[in-house]
C-alpha cells in the first residue's frame, strides 16, 4: 500500500539515533558546538556505515574529515535554527518517526525480530529517535533557508563545464524519455458488492469468533505486503501524503478491537480492525480485497486507449495533453506520465536497464521495435498494486551512446554547477555563522580543510 557532504540525511539519522542518550563516561567526546556533543561513537558509527557501503569496504581517506565537517555543520544549523525560531512542528517529527519505526520494522520482519537484533523496542527506538529527528528536521530547514536565493546563470554554467578537461567529461550509454497512459478498468456494480459482501461475511466470522482476524488476512487479503505484516501497519493521523485518506480517515474513527464496514479506497476494498490507539498514532490490522474486472472491462480500456492514441497521432492534442485528461496513474499530475530518472539527478532520462520494475518489464520488450516520437499499441500489464490495467506507451527519445555535451546534456551540467555553488554558499554561512558560537573540536580533526577555515574564523573573534 505504499529512496551537505557525503552522508546523506537519513544515514546520519540512523546513526546518530543508535547513540542519542548513551553518553557514558566511556565514549569521548571530540566536538563541542554551543550546547551541543559529538561523541567519538557518533564518529565510529558514521564511519562503520560508510564502510558497509563501500563496495571494497575501505573507508575513503577523508571520511573522518567529511564525516567531523559534516556533524559540525549541522550542529551549527540546528542552533541557529532555534534561535531563528524555525518552525517545525511535534506532527513532522512524529510522522519522519514511524516512517523510521516501519523502516526498521521492514528491515527486520517483525517488532519481535527488530527487538532481537537491536535490543531495543519500539517505544525505546521512538524514544530514541525523537532529538534526532528534531535536529535533523531543523537542520534541514536552516540548509533551505540559506541555499533557497541561489540560481546559476547559463554563463556560470559554460564557466564550469569549460574548466572541466576533456577526458574527465562524463560518458553516458544510451539513454531514453518513456511515457505512459495507464488506464485503470473500473469494476462493475455487481462486483463492487460482491466484494463487499465477502469482507461482511469475513466481518461476522470474526464478530461470531468462527475465524481469526490476522488468519482471514493471511488468507485472503490482497494487499502485497500481507505475507510480511499479516495486515498489520503502524498509522499517523498526520501522514496523508503516505495513506489512501479515505483509509486513514476510516481507521482513526475507530475505537480499540472494532472492525470497521467496508471501506473503499484507490486500492480497493478493506475490513479494519482497531489493534491499539495511542495519541496520534494506531495500530490497524486489514484485509483488502479488489472488485474483480472482467474480460469486457479490460476489452473497453483497450479500446478507450486506442481512440487516445489515435487522438494524439492526428495532433487532436498531445501527449502531455491526454496525459493531463485521461490517465488513471496516481503519478501522472507530477510527472506528466514520463518515467522519471532514477539515479538521483532529477529528469526524465533513464537507461534500459534501469526500467527493472516488475511492472516495467513488458516496456523493455516493446522498446526494441518502437521508435522516438512513436506511440505503442494497447497493452495489458499487472501495476504495483499487483491490479490488471492497461496502458500506451510513448518513446520520446533515445539518445546515442556520447561524452557529455552542453547540447545534449545542458540540465546535468546545470544541476551539477548549482550544486557546487550552494555548497559554497552554505561554506560562506558557516565561515560567518561559526564564530558566533561555542566550538571546540578535538586536535585529531583540526587540519581538516573546512574545519580549518572555520577554526581560524574563531581565533579572530
Amino acid at each position: 500500500m505504499k529512496k551537505l557532504l557525503a552522508l546523506s540525511a537519513c544515514t546520519l539519522l540512523l546513526w546518530q539515533a543508535s547513540t542519542a542518550q548513551q553518553k557514558l563516561v566511556a565514549d569521548k567526546i571530540i566536538g563541542v558546538v554551543g550546547d551541543k556533543i559529538i561523541l567519538k561513537s557518533d564518529m565510529d558509527g558514521a564511519l562503520a556505515e560508510i564502510q558497509r557501503n563501500t563496495p571494497d569496504g575501505n573507508i575513503p581517506p577523508q571520511a573522518a574529515c567529511n564525516t567531523m565537517e559534516m556533524l559540525i555543520s549541522q550542529k551549527v544549523m540546528v542552533l541557529q535554527a532555534e534561535r531563528d525560531s524555525l518552525p517545525i512542528t511535534d506532527g513532522e517529527i512524529e510522522a519522519q518517526m514511524e516512517n523510521r519505526i516501519r523502516y526498521f520494522e521492514q528491515l527486520y520482519g517483525s517488532k519481535e525480530k527488530m527487538k532481537e537484533i537491536t535490543g531495543y523496542s519500539v517505544y525505546q527506538l521512538r524514544e530514541r529517535f525523537r532529538t534526532p529527528i528534531r535536529e535533523n528536521l531543523l537542520a534541514q530547514a536552516m540548509r533551505n533557508k540559506v541555499i533557497e536565493s541561489v540560481k546559476v546563470t547559463p554563463s556560470e554554467v559554460k564557466r564550469y563545464y569549460d574548466a572541466i578537461p576533456k577526458d574527465s567529461l562524463k560518458f553516458y550509454e544510451s539513454e531514453l524519455e518513456v511515457g505512459q497512459i495507464v488506464i485503470t478498468p473500473k469494476a462493475t456494480r455487481e462486483m463492487d458488492n460482491y466484494a463487499i459482501d465477502r469482507l461482511l461475511d469475513f466481518k461476522k466470522r470474526v464478530q461470531n469468533k468462527e475465524s481469526d482476524f490476522g488468519s482471514l488476512a493471511i488468507l485472503y487479503s490482497e494487499d502485497p505486503g500481507v505475507k510480511e505484516n499479516k495486515g498489520v501497519y503502524v498509522l499517523n493521523r498526520n501522514e496523508k501524503n503516505t495513506w489512501d485518506p479515505d483509509f486513514l480517515a476510516a481507521a482513526f474513527r475507530l475505537k480499540e478491537g472494532e472492525i470497521s464496514s467496508p471501506v473503499k479506497s484507490q486500492h480497493g476494498y478493506h475490513l479494519i480492525q482497531m489493534v491499539k490507539r495511542q495519541g496520534d498514532n494506531v495500530t490497524v490490522q486489514h484485509i483488502l480485497v479488489r472488485a474483480a474486472v472482467t474480460k469486457s472491462d479490460l476489452s473497453s480500456c483497450m479500446t478507450k486507449l486506442d481512440s487516445i492514441r489515435s487522438g494524439i497521432l492526428n495532433n487532436k492534442y498531445t501527449f502531455s495533453e491526454a496525459v493531463t485528461k485521461f490517465s488513471d496513474a496516481p503519478s501522472a499530475k507530477f510527472d506528466g506520465g514520463m518515467i522519471q530518472s532514477r539515479t538521483g539527478e532529477g529528469g526524465t532520462l533513464i537507461t534500459i536497464d534501469q526500467l527493472d520494475d516488475p511492472s516495467e518489464r513488458d516496456i523493455v520488450m516493446m522498446l526494441d521495435t518502437l521508435k522516438p516520437g512513436k506511440i505503442s499499441a494497447p497493452v495489458q500489464f499487472t501495476d504495483d498494486n499487483g491490479r490488471t490495467a492497461t496502458r500506451i506507451v510513448y518513446l520520446k527519445t533515445r539518445t546515442q551512446p556520447h561524452r557529455e555535451n552542453l547540447t545534449d546534456d545542458y540540465s546535468r551540467v546545470q544541476q551539477r554547477t548549482l550544486d557546487i555553488k550552494k555548497a559554497e554558499a552554505i561554506n560562506k554561512w558557516l565561515t560567518e555563522k561559526i564564530p558566533t558560537f561555542y566550538v571546540h573540536v578535538d586536535e585529531d580533526y583540526k587540519n581538516c580543510t573546512h574545519i580549518s577555515q572555520w577554526m581560524a574564523g574563531l581565533a579572530k573573534q
